[in-house]
């Protein structure tokens, strides 16, 4: 068996009796079968001769059946396709009767689509996503292993709430109705499977942190949950973050790391993904048109993707960026929703943009945060007044990276945890880290969903997950 997307691309194959299996995307003139693997954007096109297959098998082979081909490979003679397949012998593995099989060829919106996300991934579209989502991923893995970071896989269930936000899914064995209780009435988790209150991680940070702190340089990318009931186009429930924390690193070596990274798996996608990224930018092109004038993009995807490969990151403190914003037409002509009036507050995706698109026209990178909206365990400046945090912007989507130099301190970092009722004794082993060894190390966080979304044009971040967790919905 050949996969299609060897077919395409190695011309050795032309004159060869070849195997293919896949779905048949259409049947025409009980001639024509558009046969697809997966492996490839474009559909193979396998030439019958109706008069020698029997009538029932005729029949099976609708939109969505599986089967099996043997035949020549030549090339076509039609249009559309460079080669071909002349079929000796066709075999439907599985049948798809046409009356109930909901992916017909024809124009499905996405919101149809998510209610069938186990079939979706036959579609071109969600295809390309699939194998960027797919792509990217793997660059991810080259990239570290590359630099020399160890991958590290951090629990899932945990006791602490790394970014302190609360909003976090329970994980316990007690009964719902009638849970065991303390003499206060509470519900008592020293009966509950792990003896204590647990919950399904929001990040793998704090625990990265102590491989970091042996290893060096680590990373962890693996699954994440957060419990807010946001019904958006950019929030998950469950999602993939990508971690790294290194070593003996400052914030400028984070900064200059999240850079490199970032252009990495970019470009590998640029030299790996080219069909299924030109497809999916024409897709957003089209999708484009359908908007108001003002609403439109002003770069394509392709021409996105290259925009950040290609320019230098800017890099600006939080302060220098307000007053930026401040003076900004848009904000003295009350055009922020969010209109940007005093240091100290947290900056909305328009204005992310607004300094992308806008003011630099370029990637950017935001640090130097307010310490009063950034973390318990990012670094306090010497001004007591903002840590060493660190944001990336990206065009037409704001924010992509989040990540800091990480409190060394033990006296600073128990300062903080008291002034944000971060309870000691639960991240006890955290500060360990800084009464045996402790070493300025720094990291990011990415959400690898968010990544996807920018490389696909995807407007939905449900979209870009096989099978999206949001509030109310848990199917599959």
């Amino acid at each position: 068996m050949v996969k299609i997307d060897a077919l395409f691309k190695d011309t050795s194959w032309i004159g060869q009796k070849v195997i293919v299996k896949g779905w048949v995307r259409t049947f025409r003139a009980n001639r024509f079968i558009a046969l697809n693997d997966g492996s490839s954007l474009q559909s193979l096109q396998c030439v019958v001769d109706f008069e020698t297959l029997e009538e029932n098998l005729l029949k099976k082979i609708n939109t969505g059946a599986a089967v099996a081909i043997n035949g020549k490979l030549v090339e076509s003679q039609g249009k559309g396709q460079s080669v071909e397949i002349q079929v000796e012998e066709l075999m439907v593995l599985g049948e798809a009767d046409p009356d109930q099989y909901p992916i017909q060829p024809k124009k499905h919106s996405f919101e149809f689509l998510r209610e069938q996300a186990h079939l979706r991934v036959r579609t071109n579209t969600f295809g390309a996503v699939m194998r960027v989502r797919s792509a990217l991923a793997f660059a991810v893995h080259q990239f570290f292993r590359t630099e020399g970071f160890y991958y590290v896989n951090t629990p899932i269930i945990t006791g602490s709430d790394a970014e302190g936000a609360g909003e976090m899914f329970r994980v316990t064995t007690l009964p719902a109705q009638q849970p065991p209780t303390t003499a206060e009435g509470n519900v008592d988790y020293k009966e509950d499977f792990f003896g204590k209150e647990t919950n399904l991680t929001v990040s793998g940070q704090l625990e990265a942190e102590t491989f970091a702190l042996g290893l060096g340089n680590v990373y962890t990318f693996g699954p994440t949950f957060r419990a807010e009931n946001s019904n958006t186009t950019r929030h998950l429930a469950e999602f993939w973050m990508i971690e790294p924390e290194m070593a003996f690193y400052d914030l400028n070596d984070n900064m200059d790391l999240a850079e490199v990274f970032i252009k990495y798996v970019l470009q590998y996608l640029l030299e790996h993904c080219d069909s299924d990224l030109q497809f999916l930018n024409q897709r957003l092109e089209q999708e484009e048109k359908t908007k108001p004038q003002a609403e439109r993009s002003e770069m394509g995807l392709v021409e996105k993707i290259q925009f950040v490969v290609s320019n230098k990151f800017q890099r600006t403190s939080y302060t220098e960026a307000i007053e930026i914003l401040k003076n900004s037409k848009p904000n003295k002509k009350k055009k922020f929703k969010f209109p940007v009036e005093e240091w100290g507050i947290d900056l909305q995706s328009e204005h992310e943009r607004y300094l992308v698109e806008k003011h630099y026209k370029c990637p950017v990178i935001l640090f130097d945060y307010p310490a009063k909206i950034k973390a318990f365990y990012m670094r306090l400046n010497d001004d007591q007044k903002t840590v060493r945090a660190m944001d990336i912007l990206f065009p037409g989507i704001g924010e992509m990276v989040g990540g800091s130099q990480r409190e060394e301190r033990l006296s600073v970092l128990e300062e903080r945890m008291a002034k944000q009722g971060i309870d000691p004794e639960e991240l006890d082993w955290y500060l360990d880290l800084r009464r045996f060894g402790t070493a300025p190390h720094s990291g990011f966080g990415l959400g690898f969903e968010r990544l996807v979304q920018f490389s696909t044009g995807m407007g939905n971040i449900r979209d870009v997950i096989p099978f999206p967790r949001t509030p109310q919905n848990a199917s599959f």
